[in-house]
């Protein structure tokens, strides 16, 4: 595995879900992942969904609860799950606020100290963690779509609306659409990246829309009986920017469904099967 420390694999479904680490250049610290390589990948190269994970989740939340590997080993996707932030003694962290910090990252890179050295997941999962599954595993990284929930939802949009050439499809379980103005990642937006507003832009899908960046197929899921769906999430911002933008989102509210794995998993294999189709599987 060159650079990777093996921490853990087993057999599901006739593939690998494998769990590693490495030292990251981009975070500075030892950053943990798992993967999912599907039964076809010993025989061809396969498509890549990256999954990102919400607030106060690593990559083990989804591995144990989102019931991904019998669609992937279906349609013959790699599925990578990376960490939601650096973690470590030596990374600073804000104990007790579980919106900010470990566990917290928001997939941005951020400009303020102490942050800055370490909270630069933007550009480890966009750079420095590809590059690592190009190299240690059968990907066809022409061939790549992103999926996130929560947090993980809003990073998921973001990184998909910077990056239209690098990700086939991008879709979201209860994303935060608005994080600038949200009350439960304004704050972190304000820590991160310092009081000018005009920074945040960059790591807002509503604002990233509204200021020319386009991505052709976007499919949401929201429950309407998620606690966080009036202040925190509100879909029908992301929903009205992109028909002003003429942007293709399918946008499916779900009768009284929450925010938790109950959720997720009751519909990952959906999200797969729309995935495939747009990564030709």
């Amino acid at each position: 595995m060159g650079q990777l420390n093996q921490i853990s694999t087993g057999q599901s479904f006739g593939g690998t879900q494998g769990v590693y680490s490495h030292n990251s250049q981009t975070c500075d610290c030892e950053m943990t992942f798992a993967v999912y390589v599907p039964p076809q990948a010993k025989t061809q190269s396969c498509p890549v969904l990256w999954y990102l994970s919400g607030l106060t989740c690593s990559h083990a939340n989804v591995m144990d609860k989102g019931e991904y590997r019998s669609a992937a080993a279906k349609h013959g996707i790699i599925i990578v799950c990376p960490d939601t932030s650096p973690r470590g003694d030596n990374v600073p962290d804000d104990d007790g606020n579980w919106q900010f910090g470990s566990g917290a990252g928001f997939y941005l890179d951020a400009t303020r100290q102490p942050w800055k050295k370490n909270y630069q997941m933007y550009s480890y999962v966009t750079g420095e963690l590809p590059e690592l599954i190009a190299k240690n595993f059968n990907a066809d990284m022409q061939r790549q779509s992103i999926i996130g929930h929560s947090m993980g939802g809003h990073g998921a949009l973001t990184i998909a609306l910077k990056n239209p050439d690098t990700f086939k499809s991008c879709s979201a379980f209860a994303p935060i659409v608005d994080p600038a103005t949200a009350d439960w990642s304004s704050g972190a937006f304000e820590r991160y990246l310092g009081d000018d507003k005009t920074t945040w832009r960059q790591y807002d899908a509503c604002n990233l829309i509204e200021d020319g960046n386009l991505f052709p197929h976007i499919l949401v899921d929201q429950g309407t009986g998620d606690g966080f769906l009036e202040d925190g999430l509100r879909p029908w911002l992301l929903e009205e920017v992109c028909k002003d933008k003429e942007i293709e989102l399918t946008l499916r509210m779900q009768d009284d469904y929450d925010h938790s794995y109950l959720f997720i998993s009751t519909f990952m294999a959906e999200h797969i099967a729309w995935h495939a189709k747009h990564l030709g599987v």
